[in-house]
């Protein structure tokens, strides 16, 4: 409790200094083409030769003044970044699977994801990898933190350099290639005042930095041993790159995965034939590419069932054959091309684009299956897009979405609500509202 209310303590006094120096400086923006006034020693230069920029732990109660570094971040990140955006913006609309697939990152980061998924389960973390320009490439967490993390698009595709995002650790360790910590309302961006984030940069054996590996959670579970981990984990990737090649980039020609509403796997032009269990492999595989460790997937798929893992085993060893090879082994993940539609809805509705979101939703994900995995995934799909539809002012969303759903009821009246009074499509809801009104 003690160690609560001293972050509580923290926050509390670094939301008061934010609130009176973010002002402070955007009042002092200079015009377009003018350069800035010096401003006291505490430009960029004032944070050589400190080493990491953690200030000491970002838990520490008595640290409640902004580090220089920190204010020097606000000071360029606010001709760039309002602080009031809600989330970060996003790369390649999103479609960053390429750039993860060329990734040197991508092998040591698939080999060393069962850890990282324990560590950011244990302690209620998120897991992200970024390449060099700040882009979110993988991530991994709970199902809360993932949750938190999808509101700010802490995910793949979202940008999180200084110039997109404002300060943050992941900016801080990609601009001066140390170690960063940030903390609260150390963030430029108040969406971010909840969360404290422990991040430092990747670098190959050259010394070029490929990326930087982040923990991040809420202010409250801030914790000094977070910043040691992330550097032991650092070392450890640095050290397979210089002495593993990793799985090969994902090559050849691409699978298309239907699997909503109806289902097909075809590759150049031939019909894949899998059997029930290899396609929830797939999909699995295609819905989460960050690597999964053969005990996550096999619960994924069988569930508390009393499965052999022999048997496990030879379903994966048949799909990586059907895919020619396309499988890494030891931890799960695809080294080819998958297409997937499942996918391709999650990543329309996080660019708020509900009308390709249900251009591309047929229908629930593998209706038929009932493994665990599939059916988590299921129903997320089947929330998000009925909150897109809802939350939607287009009544031609509410009309789609009603033929998928004909016993839903309020999202039959909010399309009588949102369609005129002369217009003769209402009838088409008002008969489905009915129907659904007699079941």
């Amino acid at each position: 409790m003690a160690v609560r209310g001293g972050l509580r303590q923290r926050r509390a006094a670094l939301e008061d200094q934010w609130t009176r120096v973010v002002p402070e400086l955007a009042a002092r923006r200079p015009e377009p083409g003018r350069r800035p006034a010096p401003h006291g020693g505490s430009g960029e230069n004032s944070t050589a030769g400190k080493g990491e920029h953690s200030g000491g732990a970002p838990g520490d109660p008595g640290d409640a003044e902004p580090r220089p570094e920190v204010t020097d971040s606000w000071r360029r990140s606010l001709s760039t970044v309002d602080p009031g955006r809600d989330s970060a913006p996003v790369t390649d609309a999103g479609e960053v699977a390429p750039r993860w697939d060329g990734s040197p990152l991508r092998g040591p980061i698939t080999e060393l994801a069962p850890e990282l998924r324990s560590i950011a389960d244990d302690a209620g973390f998120i897991a992200a990898v970024t390449d060099a320009s700040g882009t979110i490439l993988w991530t991994c967490g709970g199902r809360v933190m993932r949750r938190r993390a999808e509101r700010v698009n802490f995910m793949p595709g979202g940008r999180w350099d200084e110039p997109a995002m404002g300060t943050n650790a992941l900016s801080l360790a990609l601009r001066t290639g140390r170690p960063s910590s940030v903390f609260s309302a150390e963030h430029l961006v108040t969406a971010l005042h909840g969360w404290a984030c422990y991040c430092a940069p990747v670098r190959d054996a050259e010394g070029r930095t490929l990326g930087v590996l982040d923990l991040s959670t809420t202010w409250d579970r801030s914790h000094p041993l977070a910043m040691t981990t992330v550097r032991t984990l650092v070392s450890t990737l640095e050290a397979r790159l210089r002495t593993e090649p990793g799985p090969a980039p994902a090559a050849g020609p691409p699978v298309r995965l239907s699997c909503l509403g109806r289902q097909s796997a075809v590759r150049e032009g031939r019909v894949l034939r899998l059997p029930p269990r290899q396609w929830e492999i797939l999909t699995l595989l295609a819905l989460d590419d960050g690597g999964w460790s053969p005990e996550r997937l096999r619960y994924a798929v069988y569930g508390e069932r009393p499965v052999a893992a022999s048997t496990f085993k030879a379903e994966v060893s048949h799909l990586r054959s059907t895919l020619g090879g396309g499988i890494t082994k030891g931890t799960y993940a695809l080294t080819v091309p998958v297409l997937c539609d499942a996918a391709e809805v999650l990543r329309a509705l996080r660019e708020s684009d509900t009308a390709a979101a249900l251009a591309r939703y047929r229908g629930p994900l593998l209706p038929r299956s009932e493994a665990p995995g599939i059916t988590e995934w299921r129903a997320r799909l089947e929330v998000a897009v009925r909150q897109a539809v809802l939350n939607s002012g287009d009544p031609e969303h509410a009309l789609k979405y009603g033929e998928l759903a004909p016993y839903d009821i309020e999202v039959h009246e909010h399309a009588l609500r949102l369609l005129p009074s002369g217009d003769s499509r209402r009838g088409i809801p008002a008969g489905r509202l009915d129907a659904a009104l007699r079941s």
